[in-house]
């Protein structure tokens, strides 16, 4: 025991010597002479280059030098750090995102609702169904959170928010590359590693490339350990192959970016961006086996790869500010998952085991594994128009029109199944998806800015909006099965992939506009308030069942008053903004009768919160920031698991609610917050320094009905914290750290192998500390 709790008592003693160094030395910082004040922020919220103390949105930006202060080189890595932001993730690339409390839960379906929040590459949508991008985080200028609705001017995903990831751009008549090389190792697994490297090429006075490239290998942490079960029905036992370290992650990607500059007006920017990334075994662990283990028994693997091809074009006509910004995105997912959970547990309570025969009759080993292939294409175009800043009437005008597709094939397979019973030409195969689902969005936006005063301005915005979306295809069992669904249930012949019949075609078509204003007052050059009302929506769509009308859109109306000051000589900035919103109709996605998708319109919440964030730089060299957000959304109605037939709304009152009035919606915790502090200081003619990074969340829950928290339990509180030192001379740099310092299990997901049993929950928990040593070079 002395042996575990001595390393957390040498991290406390580390924090302590660590702090006290730093207030030894501000008698040096003090001496060091004035110019002390807070990094001042660009950032293009409003699709604009502003000042971040001018721009009147709940607005959190990381520089690129924060980042790299941050040791931010995932999704996971920044999101900590956003108190507006919360997340489910089961894997690398499977993570749905959260703003401001506004999450139902559910299982993230590729069939389901689109995400509530946008995510942006540059100016262009990278959100999709089901998981947003794990994208490696080198040599970006900016990631930028959007808190409340966006809808004005990003439109349907983004309903409750925008997260934007800004990429550095070429520099024309500036040469410049740098490298960086990281070793890490993690606590009760294996070692990892982390390159990068960047050059920029002037190719002439008017033209510039950007090379970027990274590739990471992540340790697993979690171990598949050795047991075996036996199925009630047939008695076939069944055992799993021990494996240490099982969830491995290796990324590599790179990007090229190209600048050209026609005359002192006009540029063109083609980037290409790509990733390839490739996971083994499963990132939640089993706590009836034991802490950060698992017994699974067939082998687990996810391939993930995307690319994205953009192009931006700027330019003048006349005063004013012309960008046509068009993107295509391709992205695919293989992937291979145990279903032993599924199997064992049906034919336990059910006795399933007893339909599964080999083509004899005779009854056979039931495990299921489930073979994905996903493809995604999304082709982009936005064409805007803005005025000149200082015009006291200013506009941004602009069009946009997308389509996104998603091709969805699930196998789940049991080796020796009778043909008979498979879907037709799927021999092996006891349920098969082949479907294709397409989502159309179109929409004219505009906002317009009108300074009444000096001091005082006032602005309205709208945004007309066209979706159309549809899901066409097959699902279900092969005809040998006494069910309704699958081939029984079949319409017309193959429409999609390999299907055997086509049992789906809907399509829905919706129209509709959201409007946004604002009154901002400045008291003086350093501090301003503002007064935001807006509305953010997402598309209805289609639920596969052919008994289940299709789900409407929710819409989100945000009443928000926020400020942005800054004090004492820039040293100070503290930024807030207090809200209420309403939730009206939302969607919520659960597994109906045989685990199918199933979303309906749920009721109402309403969503009270407040979010601030401080920086203060005291004395030359130290800097102390922090951030956080507090959130109360709750149910304003009974959530009662129905629909009423005849207006499709839903069922508000009932004897026994899934969920109450008063119920707290999952996923989003009460409270986030973060602080760093870092100290910069000449020692030994180095330049070093030393930094403290600490974030805590409160407890939540990871749905919203009783009865499945029941189940999966509360995701409980945790506080983390890294520690980072580092010296730099010249053109290097070299740093060591400490992430996730005292080794904390922080709750991040919870689920079930078989949510139709309720049985034997996953915990996905943050990484264990990782003890990372870095260097790099830039020239």
């Amino acid at each position: 025991m002395r042996a575990k709790t001595s390393l957390p008592r040498r991290m406390a003693l580390s924090a302590v010597l660590m702090t006290s160094t730093m207030l030894a030395g501000s008698a040096y910082a003090q001496s060091a002479g004035g110019g002390a004040m807070v990094e001042e922020l660009v950032v293009t919220a409003q699709k604009r280059e502003e000042n971040l103390q001018d721009v009147p949105v709940a607005v959190t930006a990381f520089t690129t030098k924060k980042l790299e202060q941050l040791n931010v080189n995932d999704f996971a890595g920044y999101v900590k750090y956003l108190p507006s932001v919360s997340f489910q993730s089961g894997a690398p690339g499977y993570s749905n995102v959260y703003m401001r409390g506004v999450a139902s839960g559910g299982d993230g379906n590729h069939s389901g609702s689109l995400p509530s929040v946008g995510t942006y590459l540059d100016e262009a949508p990278i959100t999709t169904i089901g998981g947003a991008l794990d994208l490696h985080i080198y040599d970006i200028a900016r990631v930028e959170a959007l808190a409340g609705p966006q809808g004005t001017l990003y439109g349907a995903s983004s309903q409750a928010g925008t997260l934007r990831i800004i990429t550095n751009q070429p520099e024309i008549g500036d040469y410049s590359a740098k490298y960086d090389l990281q070793a890490n190792t993690v606590a009760h697994g294996g070692r990892g590693h982390v390159l990068e490297g960047m050059v920029n090429v002037p190719m002439s006075d008017q033209m510039a490339i950007r090379l970027v490239a990274w590739d990471e290998h992540d340790a697993g942490y979690i171990d598949n350990v050795k047991g075996s079960r036996t199925y009630p029905v047939s008695g076939v036992t069944i055992t799993s192959t021990a494996k240490k370290d099982y969830n491995e992650v290796d990324t590599f990607g790179a990007r090229v970016a190209l600048l050209l500059r026609l005359n002192e007006n006009w540029t063109i920017k083609p980037t290409i961006m790509g990733q390839d990334q490739k996971t083994t075994g499963v990132f939640g662990y089993d706590p009836l086996i034991g802490e950060l283990k698992v017994q699974h028994y067939l082998p687990e693997d996810n391939h993930d790869r995307w690319y994205q091809a953009a192009l931006a074009v700027e330019g003048k006509v006349s005063d004013l500010d012309l960008v046509y910004t068009g993107a295509y995105m391709s992205r695919k997912i293989d992937s291979h998952t145990d279903y032993t959970d599924y199997s064992y547990f049906y034919d336990t309570l059910y006795g399933s085991g007893a339909y599964i025969t080999d083509a004899s009759g005779a009854i056979i080993d039931p495990t299921q594994r489930i073979s994905g292939h996903d493809k995604f294409t999304r082709y982009s175009h936005e064409i805007r128009l803005s005025s000149p800043q200082d015009w006291r009437t200013r506009f941004v005008l602009g069009a946009f029109a997308q389509r996104q597709s998603h091709f969805i094939e699930q196998n789940y397979q049991i080796t020796n199944f009778d043909p008979a019973l498979s879907p037709t030409g799927w021999p092996g195969t006891v349920w098969l998806t082949e479907q294709f689902r397409v989502d159309r969005d179109y929409a004219a936006f505009a906002e317009v800015s009108f300074d009444i005063t000096p001091k005082l301005t006032v602005t309205g915005g709208m945004r007309a909006f066209k979706s159309d979306n549809s899901l066409k295809g097959f699902f279900g069992f092969g005809s040998g099965f006494s069910s309704k669904t699958g081939e029984a249930a079949c319409f017309a012949p193959t429409s999609v992939g390999k299907g055997p019949c086509t049992n789906l075609d809907k399509r829905v078509k919706e129209t509709g506009q959201i409007f946004k204003a604002n009154a901002t007052y400045k008291i003086d050059d350093d501090k301003m308030v503002y007064a935001t009302y807006s509305e953010g929506f997402r598309p209805g769509g289609i639920n596969r069942r052919g008994t289940r009308a299709p789900y409407d859109s929710d819409y989100l109306y945000n009443y928000e008053l926020g400020w942005k000051t800054q004090w004492a000589d820039n040293t100070v900035r503290f930024n807030g903004a207090v809200y209420v919103e309403d939730w009206k109709d939302f969607q919520f996605s659960f597994l109906g009768p045989n685990a199918f998708t199933e979303i309906q319109n749920a009721g109402q919440a309403r969503i009270k919160g407040a979010e601030v964030e401080l920086s203060w730089v005291p004395i030359q060299g130290l800097t102390i920031g922090g951030a956080a957000t507090y959130t109360d959304a709750k149910l304003t109605e009974d959530y009662c698991g129905t629909v009423n037939p005849a207006t499709g709304k839903p069922v508000q009152t009932c004897a026994t609610p899934q969920a109450p009035t008063g119920t707290a919606l999952p996923v989003t915790p009460k409270i986030k917050a973060n602080t760093t502090v870092r100290y910069e200081f000449p020692w030994a003619g180095f330049d070093a320094h030393l930094q403290g990074a600490f974030v805590y969340q409160s407890s939540n829950w990871g749905d919203l009905r009783l009865a499945e928290r029941a189940e999966l339990g509360k995701l409980r509180a945790y506080a983390q914290a890294d520690f980072t030192a580092g010296v730099a001379r010249d053109n290097w740099h070299a740093e060591l750290s400490i992430l996730n310092a005292f080794d904390k299990r922080g709750d991040q997901y919870r689920y079930v192998g078989c949510p139709s049993c309720g049985a034997e929950p996953y915990f996905v928990v943050t990484r264990p500390r990782t003890i990372a040593i870095s260097f790099g070079q830039a020239f």
